[in-house]
């Protein structure tokens, strides 16, 4: 094999300049044309749904909520196929592949009249009921097409930023100072073609037709494949380790039968492999949380323990995959208390098209489109991050010691709090919007109040700000604190955070108005009490940013031999060594 693991052994001077800052320029490509097509489509499918396809108002709602949600939970998949059998630059082909025979099937059925029903948009509201909504062949073709997209993105998801993370080698000083500014470059990638997706393609959807929007994403995402295979040579890849829930079930066996045997005081008692010439990059020191593990590194056999490979057996395993298992058992409550926040920005951005509609959208003679609101608080982020990542950072640094400013875990803080105040903040602009309505005689009035949709930028704006320091917190935690062979499923367990917010928005709308009588059981605002059910989202985010903090002081970091990695709030080091430096996919 051509170039070398990270372990200090001699490598071919033409591969030094592997990697690197050069080489995530094709993955900051790849992820601002994606994005440009993922996001467009979860701002107006909706629109779609219920203007083309005739879907009720509910189900155009679920469709778009269990889209949204389940290509976010599919990166599962995706970190799981790139950790175990692939390299994440093919797994990033294979499933931009999909995306693409996705958004064509979207494309092909938008475009003949066939395959869709005679859609209903434009029509009188009181001649709704009239209109047939898409046959049962015409849904298998649309949900076909959008959970073909959302395979394709979720696999994305989960690859591409471990891909452009693994181009920095944390043993090199210089390089791992730019690991924690790559994840902030790449969330600003993100938002650029965020902010096209709701401003270009909204409007290509709106005045030029679907057909038009769907083959244009299927283009992007295909151009998207293109400028990443562009740098295929110049990228450190990783070695597939195996399956990590093969390992992990090990640890749970091999525990489970030595349950009876005492659980030794000192690691040298338990089983571990040094030779890195049997594989073992990466030595992951014994921590004293769920020590009951720990029984599957008891020896029992000495031949056994002779026999022992690093992947472990379902008899004797080693200490680091026992480190492994607590590992993942450790970030379950960090990403669970996160999983409310995202649960108030699928309400956010429900309940906010549907606040815009009601309210002067008009910029001199253009009409802002409802959709294309998430750009206010899109375009304020891509001032922001900038500003954080080059003056923040910097500054944070002196003051505390640590490279990144602040810890992962104090910046997921941050940004819950800054939810909980973007939430408190909605229900006083809905309360403002509502007095406009009352004082001008307009409660059932159908057209829009005069209130400018401006008024929503302010709550969107800090939730932008809450959205950028708690994803990027997450990512970069989860990729640093994860093993060498589970680098793409840890970060696909961070967008897990947003799949469970979207899957539970609707449950908590139900659950607020069967338990309120009714807050939002009207199809008019102006009578609703959304104002009430912002505060009461902001009430239970105070309490669930008490819930994280427990979480967060009760995690240990991983320990890597020879490296110490401080506990709570301190500096998070990050030993990856998995990463083997060939430049061959």
């Amino acid at each position: 094999m051509h170039g070398i693991c990270r372990n200090g052994e001699t490598q071919p001077k033409q591969q030094t300049e592997l990697g690197g800052r050069r080489a995530t320029i094709f993955v900051f490509a790849m992820s601002a044309l994606e994005t440009m097509a993922f996001i467009s489509n979860g701002v107006s499918l909706v629109t779609y749904f219920y203007g083309y396809m005739n879907f009720s108002l509910t189900k155009s709602a679920t469709s778009l909520t269990n889209f949204m949600g389940s290509a976010f939970l599919l990166s599962l998949f995706g970190g799981f196929i790139s950790d175990t059998y692939i390299t994440r630059f093919k797994t990033c082909i294979i499933f931009g592949c999909l995306e693409v025979v996705g958004f064509a099937v979207l494309a092909v059925q938008a475009h003949f009249k066939q395959l869709r029903p005679f859609p209903c948009k434009g029509l009188d509201p009181s001649k709704m009921n009239q209109c047939e909504p898409a046959d049962s062949s015409q849904q298998a073709i649309l949900f076909a097409g959008i959970y073909l997209v959302a395979l394709g993105t979720g696999g994305l998801k989960a690859a591409l930023p471990s891909l452009g993370a693994d181009q920095f080698d944390e043993r090199d000083p210089k390089e791992a100072s730019s690991l924690s500014s790559f994840f902030n470059w790449y969330l600003f990638s993100v938002t650029t073609g965020a902010i096209l997706g709701v401003t270009f393609l909204v409007w290509i959807s709106t005045n030029q037709g679907w057909d038009w929007s769907f083959g244009i994403c299927s283009i992007a995402v295909g151009m998207s494949l293109l400028f990443l295979s562009m740098g295929k040579s110049g990228y450190r890849n990783n070695v597939p380790k195996g399956s990590l829930f093969v390992r992990i079930l090990q640890v749970f066996v091999a525990a489970i039968r030595n349950r009876n045997l005492p659980i030794p005081d000192t690691a040298g008692e338990l089983h571990e492999i040094h030779d890195k010439e049997a594989g073992q990059t990466e030595i992951l020191q014994r921590t004293d949380q769920f020590k009951f593990l720990d029984r599957a590194a008891i020896v029992t056999n000495a031949q056994e323990a002779s026999e022992s490979s690093v992947s472990g057996t379902w008899e004797l395993c080693t200490v680091t995959q026992v480190e492994e298992t607590k590992i993942l058992v450790r970030m379950l409550p960090i990403i669970l208390s996160t999983v409310f926040m995202n649960t108030c920005l699928a309400q956010l951005q429900t309940f906010s098209i549907q606040q815009s509609n009601t309210m002067d959208r008009s910029i001199g003679n253009f009409q802002m489109p409802g959709p294309s609101i998430p750009v206010i608080p899109l375009l304020f982020m891509s001032i922001l991050i900038p500003l954080y990542d080059r003056i923040f950072v910097p500054l944070a640094s002196k003051f505390t010691g640590i490279p990144t400013g602040i810890t992962q875990l104090q910046r997921v803080g941050v940004g819950l709090v800054l939810a909980a105040i973007s939430m408190a903040i909605a229900g006083i602009i809905e309360t403002h919007r509502k007095n406009v309505a009352i004082n001008h005689n307009m409660i059932d009035s159908a057209e829009p109040l005069p209130i400018s949709i401006f008024w929503l930028g302010i709550q969107y704006a800090i939730f932008g700000m809450a959205d950028m320091f708690t994803l990027v917190g997450l990512l970069d935690f989860f990729y640093s604190e994860s093993s060498s062979g589970m680098k793409s499923l840890s970060t696909a367990i961070s967008w897990c955070s947003l799949a469970f917010g979207y899957f539970t928005s609707s449950v908590v709308v139900n659950v607020v108005n069967k338990v309120s009588g009714g807050w939002l059981a009207s199809n008019n605002l102006n009578r609703d009490k959304l104002n009430y059910f912002y505060w009461l989202l902001a009430g239970l985010s105070v309490v669930n940013f008490g819930v994280y903090l427990v979480c967060a002081s009760w995690y240990k970091h991983k320990k890597i031999e020879g490296k110490q990695i401080d506990n709570g709030w301190a500096l998070e080091e990050r030993i990856d060594t998995s990463i083997v430096r060939n430049n061959t996919p």
